[in-house]
């Protein structure tokens, strides 16, 4: 049994929830309330970064505008229209808080960023019951998370709702019913299970009358955009899962647990964690669809290659330089990366199906701090971009492909030569062509064509090879 109508009410903003300049000049608090503000988030953020949380610690690096404003009690994510994202926050309210306190509001506001992108389904973002279990959920992994004992308190009040205050008042309600409740660990473990727990309540808990995610029905569109969220999220994601792969211990943990909570829950959600390639992470296949074996190995060893770290890299320039005075060639240190550079090279003579390509494209643009390189190949190299036709003029040749890469011949369409530091190169073929010995092998990729030639996984040095199937995907 559902509750009925809720009393939440609705109110606007003081402002246009869009416009950063009056958001942040609307009754500005005192500018030592709003230092003091800053670097408690600042803070809780770097926390985030380090150990407390991967998906927080991405979601905020994505709010390229974090805002203190008056104009919001609490803090507010917010993922406008304009395709941005934004972090609210009243500094009177984080200096109250403390650290700690910071950090717990914080992590929750990123969360319930993700949820709104893993649940979308009307008829559950419209039950308040089911905002109750989203609440309790997600402050029960907070506290589990931030090792915390308790909410966060400001004036003597909660600044949330308590799961395990919900849980009493379910377990009184099925009890009085002659109905046999769940333990806390069971009733809290999913967020649909703790939604269907809540709804078997004669009386189920209501949200409060104004909570901080539903500030205004009016302006629900600018707080939660549905095509940013969706972007956000799926890049969060994406970038969270490979570093559980990377081996950030952390990360992977944290992963875990939001699909084992999630998986299942809908067919979408099965669907958005199979196409994510997830399954690699705790490895098991998605039961309610097919995600091919090449998929979770180009995923993992895409994440080896580009892990974090210093490199010794040859630099070409210097390189000619230091050549033609006569001088030997050196390796330099290059200190830790931002940037992650992969080209992907495609058998223009082959037969890899177009939605293998669109998946290799989702997969690589959905990495921060990655630059893609396409280029397609038969016997010369040209540059294209994902959704061009492949031209081939025939013959087949890898070494065109190794030279251009490693700087020694221009492409033939725009006679530009290559002069970046790879971290990795895919490449999409058949296989069929004499066999070649890059520079650097390690950093090579091959998917090859069904019944092509896996000739590189028995080659010396052996390089990451796997076969994809052309009738998947």
């Amino acid at each position: 049994m559902k509750s009925g109508d809720s009393d939440r009410r609705s109110r606007r903003l003081p402002v246009n929830a869009t416009d950063r300049r009056a958001l942040a000049d609307w009754r500005p608090a005192d500018p030592a309330t709003i230092a003091e503000a800053v670097r408690l988030k600042e803070a809780a953020l770097v926390d985030f970064g380090m150990e407390s949380s991967a998906i927080a610690g991405w979601i905020y690096s994505k709010c390229a505008h974090q805002i203190p404003t008056t104009a919001i009690e609490t803090a507010a994510v917010m993922a406008s229209g304009d395709g941005s994202c934004l972090l609210l926050f009243n500094p009177e309210f984080f200096v109250k808080l403390g650290l700690d306190g910071v950090k717990f509001v914080l992590f929750h506001e990123a969360r319930h960023l993700i949820q709104r992108h893993l649940f979308t389904e009307p008829e559950l973002r419209e039950d308040p019951v089911f905002d109750i279990a989203i609440e309790s959920t997600i402050n029960h992994v907070a506290l589990t998370r931030l090792r915390r004992d308790a909410l966060p308190r400001v004036d003597g009040e909660s600044t949330g709702i308590d799961p395990r205050d919900v849980f009493r008042r379910y377990h009184a309600d099925l009890t009085e019913q002659g109905l046999k409740p769940f333990d806390y660990e069971d009733f809290i473990r999913t967020d649909m299970g703790c939604y269907t727990e809540l709804s078997r309540m004669k009386d189920p808990p209501a949200p409060p009358p104004l909570c901080v995610h539903e500030l205004l029905q009016e302006l629900q569109d600018e707080l939660a955009d549905p095509e940013t969220i969706e972007r956000i999220g799926n890049e969060v994601l994406a970038n969270v899962l490979l570093a559980g792969k990377r081996g950030v211990r952390a990360a992977r943990e944290e992963l875990l647990d939001l699909i084992d909570r999630t998986d299942g829950a809908t067919d979408r959600l099965s669907k958005l964690w199979g196409d994510l390639g997830a399954g690699i992470i705790r490895g098991q296949t998605q039961r309610t669809r097919r995600v091919d074996w090449w998929q979770r190995w180009l995923v993992d060893v895409l994440a080896s290659k580009l892990a974090e770290g210093e490199r010794l890299i040859y630099p070409k320039k210097r390189g000619a330089v230091l050549a033609a005075l006569g001088e030997d060639p050196t390796l330099s240190r290059r200190g830790r990366e931002h940037k992650r550079v992969v080209a992907i090279a495609v058998d223009a003579s082959g037969s890899m199906p177009d939605p293998v390509l669109d998946w290799i494209s989702s997969l690589v643009g959905q990495l921060d701090g990655v630059e893609a390189h396409w280029l397609s190949f038969d016997g010369v190299v040209a540059p294209f971009e994902p959704g061009q036709s492949l031209v081939g003029g025939g013959g087949t040749s890898f070494q065109v492909v190794a030279d251009y890469l490693e700087g020694r011949t221009p492409a033939d369409r725009d006679g530009e030569v290559f002069d970046e530091t790879l971290d990795a190169v895919i490449m999409v073929t058949d296989g069929f062509a004499p066999h070649i010995t890059p520079a650097e092998p390690d950093k090579w990729i091959w998917l090859i064509t069904e019944h092509g030639d896996d000739w590189p996984e028995h080659h010396t040095p052996q390089m990451a090879c796997h076969k994809v199937r052309t009738g998947d995907r």
